[in-house]
């Protein structure tokens, strides 16, 4: 199904786990023949994997200015360059976007703009000129469904203490897993329903935005989440498209001598290693672990006896001879390998070697690793990441590494739960449901099933039918 004469614009949150699924999501697009314009601030279009060349002239990356506000470091302009508690002033500062989103929307005149669950001021903005919006969630329909309808995400007065967000809610109305640990449920709490820095909650937000969109967009399947699709478009009273799971097809390949170099040895050992032998680790570039975490990490690793490949991110601050514990190196030489700075994620992913994953349980990397059917130890960290959790293990393709009473974790706990998933008995069951998984993940006539139904509920709305045919 082509596009024809459709031009969408994207504007997405500024984490690059918001901005990639965008991306994706344009790519699908315009090789269907829709126009894309893409929004961002210059840094952060700058960071963006190249746009393929038979695409070049379809999907336009479109800068606007990053505002200037107190509390935001200089050259901050996404997630991933702030801690926590910076975030907030990210949230400030992109909501001063608005007077040159408005000016753009006077020069680029799109039929449908894509947006994230925070630009709630954008719909103002469009109702001057008659463009519809959509949402587009990065999220899980599991997390949509968790975090509750409009009115619920407004006001929060079905859930007003934190012991409320350790179990499903009620309007969940069928058996499930999703709820927060109660270590982070305080946290979720406020960040859901408590105003930040710029004055507004992410709660408030997003039920803005759901309110008054034309229809929701989630980057999901009905293979894998159906039951929470459906319950999502009853909350929010308006369609709910699953747009696929949009695994990428490759990355950038990054033009240094010394990684490919040191990528270039890690292949070959890995080449040397027994089929799904291998254990890889990697908790991406959003959380910044604390070295007290690295070195429990590394002693799990150290205890579970299987062979790994560490993909590690050097805190700031921290010297490289303080990244592990001593004489860590030396005990696992012929154990594992720990690679640092960049490495190609989805390569390693699709060597033979790999048998499981030991990571965030971030959405992106959970359709990258289930993609290969690779069977997923799970130690959540931040934002929706726990929630994740529990929909894998509620689906028997992952296991949650236990925590203690504060959310830390312990080094014999680890490694017992990654022999566990990789080679013990009791896994045995887990580790065939995330091998038939690829089927789900890694469908590429479904994922081009879905770019074509949305692409024929565009053509619902008359205003857009009238265009076209004019």
């Amino acid at each position: 199904m082509e596009g024809g004469k459709y031009h969408i614009m994207m504007f997405p949150w500024l984490a690059f786990g918001h901005m990639i699924p965008f991306l994706e999501l344009s790519k699908k697009l315009a090789a269907k023949g829709i126009v894309v314009s893409y929004v961002s601030t210059p840094r952060n279009l700058q960071r963006l994997p190249p746009i393929p060349s038979n695409l070049e002239g379809k999907i336009k990356l479109l800068e606007i200015p990053m505002p200037q506000v107190d509390g935001l470091p200089e050259n901050c302009e996404a997630t991933i360059d702030l801690q926590l508690e910076q975030i907030q002033y990210l949230k400030k500062a992109y909501d001063r976007l608005a007077e040159p989103f408005e000016c753009l929307l006077q020069k680029v005149r799109p039929d449908f703009i894509l947006i994230d669950f925070a630009p709630y001021w954008i719909l103002e903005i469009v109702a001057k000129f008659g463009i519809r919006t959509a949402f587009f969630s990065v999220y899980t329909a599991a997390t949509l469904a968790y975090l509750g309808p409009p009115a619920e995400l407004k006001s929060g007065k079905q859930r007003p203490t934190p012991e409320h967000f350790t179990r499903p809610p009620d309007w969940i109305p069928f058996p499930s897993l999703i709820a927060h640990r109660p270590d982070y449920a305080p946290r979720m709490m406020r960040n859901t329903h408590f105003p930040d820095a710029s004055g507004t909650s992410s709660g408030q937000r997003a039920a803005k935005i759901l309110e008054e969109c034309s229809f929701v967009v989630v980057r999901s399947s009905e293979a894998f989440e159906g039951e929470y699709i459906r319950l999502i478009q009853e909350l929010y009273k308006r369609p709910v498209l699953p747009i696929g799971l949009l695994a990428p097809v490759s990355e950038e390949n990054k033009n240094n001598t010394e990684i490919n170099s040191s990528w270039s040895n890690t292949r070959e050992w890995l080449d040397g290693q027994k089929p799904k032998s291998v254990l890889f680790v990697g908790f991406g570039s959003e959380y910044k672990m604390p070295i007290e975490q690295i070195h429990e990490l590394a002693y799990s690793l150290e205890l579970s006896r299987l062979p790994f490949l560490w993909l590690l991110r050097k805190p700031p601050g921290v010297d490289s001879s303080d990244l592990l514990p001593p004489g860590f190196a030396d005990r696992t030489l012929s154990q594992g390998v720990v690679l640092l700075g960049w490495a190609p994620q989805l390569e390693i992913l699709a060597h033979p070697a790999i048998g499981g994953c030991l990571f965030h349980s971030g959405w992106g990397t959970i359709v990258e690793s289930l993609g290969f059917g690779h069977p997923l130890v799970l130690l959540p960290m931040i934002a929706d990441q726990g929630l994740n959790a529990k929909l894998l293990v509620e689906k028997e393709v992952g296991y949650e590494v236990p925590r203690n009473e504060d959310g830390s974790f312990s080094r014999d706990v680890v490694a017992e739960s990654i022999r566990r998933v990789l080679v013990a008995p009791e896994g045995k069951q887990l580790r065939l449901k995330a091998a038939q998984m690829r089927s789900v993940f890694d469908n590429h006539e479904s994922q081009d099933n879905y770019i074509n139904k949305f692409i024929e509920h565009l053509g619902k709305y008359d205003d857009l039918k009238e265009k076209k045919q004019a």
